[in-house]
């Protein structure tokens, strides 16, 4: 009986995709089981970088259990971005403990039951373990969580980075700051296993060692044809950095170089300002201030962006315009027929209405397109207002950056609104 159990434990760690699909998970392939062998025997840090939709986290479902009973006396802390995505892993993992095949290998491996002895949003403890101080063996944490005094051999990190990390410069630097607070809670002679996928050329990946890349083009895992639906839903740096995990070349995309900045204020004097209001939801509110140079040809640009309705900071969008001294604020009044410019008449601001009747991705293209490469920006514009724009195509998510200068760029050449 026990070399019948040491056989199928042995079968488990070469083909552990196979226990994957038992417990659940239909779609794991042999490439997957690679992943989860190196999870649960491969030695030294790992980091496995892979496309969106290719099974990372069922994966690390499957060795965390796995872990949990073929190594319980080393305890485990995992880290997500939030609260709530480590309480959706710490469920996957109890279902799969669940299970009658999970019961059934450890019944015949240490001649006892598996019982789960502790478990809730943050934690999970199986009868496997006995901690003499009286920690969790598997804890769950929100990357910004406080890790003072904890410890583990496994420290494992999964999806720390989104797509928070790639609108915020900010947000990048406060997850590589605590990515490099990991490094004092794993014990001597533990790991940091880290998966994801990668948001922007400086997120926490340039931390991150020994990683293994599978773009979509070699898992196989999405056909041709779902790859060019997701291609044509997307802005072309971020199809690049989710699926085929690189930072895109300029050439495939519509603003295809990285502008210019002058940290001169005095450029934007006597020039004009539109706003690009948001009212809730997912839309941002997107603030530009335009002067048009006719002597160099040249187009003096400063941005803001907001993930914030419009009343909520209309008061450093006047304040803005009052120092760079940029007057009058095109209001569009398509939807909200002139409230807004009453509202920035009542903050003695100058306003003025206009109906948009031309096609955004057509404005985009004609306008700011055109004038992109002669558009200098004014030190101060926000990274995401930039970052906005050169992510821009015409199925992007978020335009309300290319909005808002389009419409600037097409008053300072036509000369009116």
């Amino acid at each position: 009986m026990e070399r019948d159990i040491s056989r199928i434990v042995l079968h488990i760690l070469r083909h552990p995709e196979e226990l994957g699909r038992q417990v659940g998970f239909k779609d794991l392939t042999p490439l997957h089981g690679e992943w989860i062998r190196e999870m649960i025997n491969g030695e030294g840090d790992y980091t496995l970088q892979a496309h969106r939709g290719s099974y990372k986290s069922s994966c690390l479902a499957v060795a965390i259990s796995l872990l949990m009973i073929l190594r319980p006396k080393r305890n485990i802390i995992f880290l997500r971005k939030t609260d709530s995505d480590v309480a959706e892993m710490l469920g996957m993992v109890s279902k799969i403990l669940k299970q009658e095949v999970m019961k059934s290998l450890v019944a015949g491996y240490y001649h006892k039951p598996l019982v789960i002895t502790g478990e809730s949003m943050n934690h999970l403890s199986t009868n496997l373990w006995n901690s003499p101080m009286g920690a969790p063996q598997l804890l769950g944490l929100g990357i910004r969580s406080s890790i003072t005094g904890k410890h583990a051999w496994y420290v494992i990190t999964d999806d720390i980075c989104n797509k928070d990390d790639r609108e915020s410069r900010a947000e990048r630097e406060r997850t590589k700051t605590q990515y490099d607070e990991l490094q004092n809670i794993r014990n001597k002679g533990g790991r940091i296993i880290n998966l994801g996928t990668p948001w922007h050329k400086e997120d926490v990946f340039t931390k991150m060692p020994n990683i293994h890349q599978y773009d979509c083009y070699t898992t196989g895992l999405i056909t041709k044809e779902q790859l060019e639906r997701l291609r044509e839903s997307m802005a072309p740096s971020l199809f690049a950095a989710n699926y085929e995990l690189k930072h895109i070349a300029s050439s495939e995309a519509i603003f295809d170089t990285r502008p210019r900045f002058t940290d001169d204020p005095e450029m934007m004097r006597d020039g004009i300002a539109h706003v690009d209001a948001a009212y809730g939801g997912s839309d941002y509110t997107a603030f530009t201030c335009g002067k048009r140079d006719w002597d160099n040809d040249v187009i003096y640009l400063y941005g803001k962006l907001w993930r914030q309705p419009v009343n909520e900071v209309m008061d450093y969008i006047t304040e803005d315009m009052r120092r760079l001294m940029c007057e009058p604020i095109l209001c569009e009044t398509n939807s909200d027929k002139g409230f807004l410019v009453k509202e920035f008449r009542e903050h003695d601001v100058y306003a003025a209405e206009y109906y948009e009747g031309q096609n955004k991705f057509v404005k985009i293209c004609t306008y700011l397109k055109k004038w992109w490469g002669k558009i200098v920006f004014l030190e101060g514009t926000d990274p995401e207002y930039i970052d906005q724009i050169l992510d821009y195509t015409k199925f992007a998510e978020h335009d309300d950056a290319a909005d808002s200068a389009a419409c600037v760029c097409r008053v300072l050449e036509n000369g009116y609104y």
